[in-house]
């Protein structure tokens, strides 16, 4: 019996997935840079614009470059076929409309997901970052420039000392999203906050069988800080079918070097009630508890969906039409 070979085989696959890794990486680098300093130059236009009018037409147009942005890094993925996409998307999906867009949280991988499934569907991907997160090289300036809501938040000790700082983080918020009011915008949330694991799950109790308990903090933001402008939610489920069963979510490497074999993500856009609009669910307990509930309900479907989706046909690797 001739064993040598195979060692070689090992060794020949690890330069591949290294080369392919590496390519994807100086690619995708190289395409940030470059979009990066465009937007850069139409900031600066922005800044010196003499109306209104022009400043609002040149943030449409700085929206465009992002887009683009995100395109070219999708072209650069689907680069590997080894991975099947496998997404299904609600009709009515609006560019010019206002959304929060949630997701369950497995992985990083989720972002590219989420811009995959609805760049140029839907308005640009925004989220709210931390106010340090702007000396991020080249993407915290590009954040900024394409009014993404920077927060800053108040430690648990700055809250201990002072209990009247509880609840600044809403009018933060509020005041962080007046310069997205009048424009399309997607605001994106992982209201699980960390990435699942079925370690956590078990540490935390949670009641879901494929879900962390959901923090309500970050829906509740974005319900009082854009309150009636809001459209709708799109809610996303999404799942790895071969990391769910190894336990544990696919990292960027894992995508980037073709490992990540099926993504499956499910999409509806639901009606946002009335009621949990433009409410601040840290001083009214009536609503804290009608917000809870109505998440409580969502997250019980979502977890019925996934358990779905892991014993369904995606579970096998069926590949369906790439989007």
């Amino acid at each position: 019996m001739i064993t040598r070979g195979a060692p070689g085989i090992s060794t020949l696959g690890k330069i591949t997935e290294t080369a392919k890794g590496s390519g994807a990486i100086l690619a995708i680098s190289a395409n940030t840079i470059l979009l990066c300093l465009m937007l850069y130059v139409f900031l600066l236009g922005r800044l010196l614009a003499p109306t209104d009018r022009i400043r609002n037409a040149v943030r449409r147009i700085m929206a465009r470059v992002a887009e683009t942005w995100i395109s070219i890094n999708n072209a650069i993925l689907s680069l590997y076929r080894r991975t099947h996409w496998d997404i299904e998307l609600p009709d009515g999906l609006d560019r010019g409309g206002t959304y929060l867009v949630s997701s369950n949280h497995r992985s990083w991988v989720d972002i590219l997901v989420l811009q995959r499934c609805f760049n140029r569907r839907l308005p640009l991907l925004r989220f709210f970052i931390k106010k340090e997160l702007i000396r991020v090289p080249f993407l915290g300036l590009a954040w900024w420039a394409l009014d993404f809501p920077f927060m800053r938040r108040d430690s648990k000790e700055a809250l201990a000392r002072n209990p009247s700082l509880q609840g600044r983080d809403l009018e933060n918020a509020r005041k962080a999203c007046e310069k997205l009011r009048g424009i399309p915008v997607s605001m994106m949330n992982f209201p699980e906050g960390t990435r699942f694991t079925p370690a956590k799950r078990a540490r935390w109790k949670s009641p879901y069988e494929n879900l962390l308990i959901p923090r309500i903090g970050g829906i509740g933001q974005v319900l009082y800080a854009l309150d009636q402008q809001l459209d709708a939610l799109i809610d996303v489920t999404i799942v790895y079918p071969q990391a769910a069963r190894e336990g544990r979510g696919p990292t960027f490497w894992d995508l980037l070097t073709g490992k990540v074999s099926a993504i499956v993500a499910r999409a509806r856009r639901l009606e946002i009630p009335q009621h949990l609009k433009g409410r601040n669910f840290r001083t009214d307990p009536n609503f804290r508890r009608d917000l809870e509930d109505w998440v409580d309900r969502l997250w019980r479907e979502k977890d019925a969906l996934i358990g779905q989706l892991l014993n369904g046909p995606a579970a096998g690797h069926v590949a369906s039409a790439a989007i």
